[in-house]
């Protein structure tokens, strides 16, 4: 095992980068854009170039999936009948609403499905005997995302249709070096929030989050790894990220900082706590009682500091605000099979 330096950082998290932007990918452009007509071939490509109202704009790569939802705008044109062919908004209740024939419900059917519905509907007004309708999307209400934490670009993601977690991650550049071993999802749905946690290995081929699906208005979270301090009378001085499973000893943390000096003190070590009002507790531990199997180690949380004096300084007189200062500007290391 060895460790590989992350960076300097402060107590604090760092500030978010920029939103990151429409993950989308341009291709050779068709003459109809999302039309069944001509053969299937084009949407299953799932991408073209289209000029709408809002000009030229990029159709992205998961088209071929994208099912109608409430906002998008829809071109129908319904073959020799002008007078009812038109441009029509779907509204908040899924439906669209057609000459003659009234409201008909397209929202979460793919554009060969609503093209059916609205022939059915045709046929069941007999208002035509054998209605030929094609729909082309031309307005889109884009599914946003918010992904916050330790990822490396933080912000609203916009995606045509809903993505699983691990798509959602990829489009914000992967999770960093500081990153945890768990994904936090937040869902809102009738005024209710429930926020679901998925461990995720960053060495993992991400099975645990592949079919876990993000929807529009949902909150991603990459909680930021925990980091324990070992500072004084060590070989290698800094913070160390905790185990994805959250635990790590005192033993294991002086170890990590490749054991102490020759001139440590090994009687007794002092462990610095943040408590939940900002103030800090200290305690001393017996590290030479650790090593010889007298005492069990203690279990650290995350932001502790572990001090190990010099032998002619007693911990009672431990510079501890020294100590919490050489915390803040400390080199983070991440442990590297």
């Amino acid at each position: 095992m060895r460790l590989k330096p992350v960076a300097r950082f402060a107590l604090a998290c760092a500030l978010p980068a920029p939103a990151a932007l429409l993950h989308a990918q341009a291709v050779t452009p068709a003459s109809q854009i999302g039309s069944t007509a001509g053969g299937a071939a084009a949407a299953a490509a799932g991408a073209a170039l289209k000029t709408g109202s809002a000009g030229l704009t990029a159709v992205p790569e998961d088209f071929s999936k994208l099912k109608i939802q409430p906002g998008f705008q829809l071109d129908a044109e319904v073959f020799d009948e002008p007078d009812l062919s038109g441009q029509f908004r779907v509204g908040p209740d899924g439906n669209i609403v057609m000459p003659l024939i009234g409201p008909v419900h397209v929202a979460g059917e793919t554009l060969a499905e609503a093209e059916q519905a609205l022939q059915d509907s045709f046929k069941s007004a007999q208002i035509l005997k054998h209605p030929q309708v094609t729909l082309d999307i031309t307005q889109y209400a884009p599914t946003l995302v918010a992904v916050l934490g330790e990822v490396n670009n933080p912000g609203r993601l916009q995606m045509l249709a809903p993505h699983s977690l691990l798509d959602v991650l990829s489009f914000a550049g992967g999770e960093t070096q500081m990153a945890g071993g768990k994904v936090e999802v937040r869902h809102e749905e009738n005024g209710e929030v429930t926020t679901k946690t998925y461990p995720y290995e960053r060495d993992s081929n991400g099975d645990s989050i592949a079919g876990v699906m993000v929807h529009d208005g949902d909150t991603v979270i990459v909680p930021r790894a925990g980091i324990v301090y070992v500072l004084g009378q060590v070989t290698r001085p800094g913070g160390f990220l905790m185990q994805e499973d959250g635990k790590l000893d005192a033993a294991q943390a002086i170890s990590m900082a490749m054991g102490t000096t020759l001139i440590a003190s090994t009687r007794h070590i002092l462990i610095i706590r943040r408590k939940p009002d900002g103030t800090f507790v200290q305690f001393e531990v017996s590290y030479s009682d650790i090593i010889h199997g007298k005492t069990t180690p203690p279990q650290l949380q995350p932001q502790d500091i572990v001090y190990v004096p010099n032998s002619k300084v007693k911990t009672t007189f431990a510079d501890v605000q020294g100590i919490l200062t050489a915390a803040t500007t400390a080199t983070i290391y991440r442990t590297v099979e």
